[in-house]
């Protein structure tokens, strides 16, 4: 408010201040050619009537009012400085003509000067055979009782301009604030516990009600992210606690009593297990973390052929029922079109877990995965024919530890498909799902080559 007040302030002071010196200058120049023209008239007067127009000149300067000129003295010399004529309105100093404005004078034809404080000017004429000097001077009270009048007027109007400015300003400050302080004693209110409170919008479309969309959208994220947190600790802390407590359940029974070497093997080979799969959970919670964001990523130009063809062989690896037929579409023409950009070993573990969760999954332990091109961008697609995931799973099937009820009793954690999605998140890239009874499960990846972001 005080920001504007002194910025309206300063444009209308800038203002007035122009309005008055122009009016100065326009009633010195009036005056000035008023002047003028009295010195004109007395010397073509003289310039006719000769030494007789004297006495004329005394009579009309006495009787007559000089415009809105008062305290008026006129002179006329001639070219070697003998006064002619003069006539001082009573209580009025003489006129003081120095040698220097006759200098002047005689140089330049005409002047303008300023004497006892009083405006005056000065010419130089030549009548017929002789050259005379008239110096008219005055004092223009009336011109300057307007010009202070103005000067009021131009002050008070500033004066209320400013009060009114500062009360505009403050009363607007205070309407364009009020949506800002409801936000800020709303946002007050929210804590991490409550994520539920929403900052009421309104149904207007201007920056306050954007500035409150944009806030609730933001809470938005945060409410659903910090679901997912508490679901992902709870679950994790759940997998975690599973076989920690068959470990130390098993161990707490063998030690009750002497065991035969055999018993204790049985036990060991149990606890072998249990830990390998707590290693193997633990693993995955490193890779989602891994895979959070982009910060610290190694990115590098990856050719997905090759890891495709790295992921095909170390599934097969993995069991030896596990089998792939792998298809490549037609090759593009351009080889920028098979490389992406992006991560090597984050885009090989994505890739693993769809073909390995494929064969998992299926009871043929088969299943098809396909690359092929169009327009710039990489499709690999995922299919296995043997198996159905429901309508009401498809919705959660990429939130950690979800098990669909299809997946048995084969085991594993159910952070395959969130990682595969968050690492294809980072890539730029998606995955579709599609699944029914007749065709199967397809899962789609699409990626953006690097030929894409070079055109950019």
């Amino acid at each position: 408010m005080l920001l504007f007040t002194l910025l309206v302030t300063g444009i209308i002071s800038l203002l007035t201040s122009s309005i008055y010196y122009s009016a100065r200058a326009g009633m010195k120049s009036s005056f000035e050619n008023r002047l003028l023209a009295r010195a004109n008239q007395n010397l073509n007067m003289y310039g006719l009537l000769g030494e007789g127009a004297i006495d004329l000149l005394h009579r009309l300067d006495t009787a007559s009012i000089l415009g809105a000129t008062v305290n008026r003295s006129i002179a006329m010399y001639s070219d070697d400085g003998r006064i002619l004529y003069l006539f001082n309105m009573p209580g009025n100093p003489p006129l003081n003509i120095t040698p220097d404005i006759f200098q002047r004078v005689k140089q330049n034809g005409q002047i303008s000067f300023t004497i006892d404080k009083r405006e005056a000017i000065a010419i130089r004429k030549t009548l017929g055979h002789r050259t005379c000097i008239m110096v008219v001077a005055g004092h223009d009270d009336e011109g300057l009782d307007r010009l202070a009048t103005l000067k009021k007027i131009l002050l008070l109007s500033l004066a209320t301009s400013v009060f009114l400015t500062a009360l505009v300003s403050f009363l607007f400050a205070r309407q364009l604030l009020r949506p800002i302080a409801l936000i800020i004693r709303e946002v007050k209110d929210i804590s991490s516990y409550d994520l539920s409170h929403r900052i009421q919008a309104g149904a207007g479309q201007d920056e306050m009600s954007q500035l409150a969309n944009t806030f609730n959208d933001l809470l938005e994220r945060l409410q659903e992210s910090f679901a997912i947190q508490r679901r992902f600790i709870s679950n994790a802390s759940h997998e975690l606690s599973t076989p920690l407590t068959s470990v130390s359940s098993q161990v707490e029974v063998v030690l009750q009593k002497e065991r035969s070497a055999e018993e204790y093997k049985s036990v060991l080979y149990s606890v072998r297990e249990d830990v390998q799969q707590m290693r193997q959970l633990t693993k995955s919670l490193l890779e989602i973390a891994k895979s959070g964001s982009k910060d610290g990523m190694e990115l590098n130009e990856v050719r997905v052929d090759e890891v495709l063809l790295k992921v095909v062989g170390d599934v097969k690896k993995l069991n030896a029922e596990y089998g792939v037929d792998l298809e490549f579409g037609e090759f593009p023409e351009d080889e920028k079109d098979f490389v992406v950009f992006g991560n090597n070993d984050l885009l090989y573990i994505a890739i693993k877990n769809l073909v390995e969760n494929g064969c998992k999954y299926s009871p043929g332990k088969r299943t098809a995965a396909e690359l092929s091109f169009s327009n710039h961008k990489l499709f690999i697609q995922v299919v296995n024919k043997d198996s159905f995931i429901p309508t009401e799973e498809m919705s959660r099937i990429f939130q950690p530890f979800y098990r669909g009820a299809g997946t048995g009793a084969s085991r594993g954690f159910g952070l395959g498909l969130p990682l595969a999605q968050r690492i294809i998140a980072l890539h730029k890239g998606t995955i579709l799902v599609e699944s029914d009874k007749a065709n199967g499960t397809c899962f789609t990846i699409e990626l953006p080559s690097i030929k894409i972001f070079n055109s950019l």
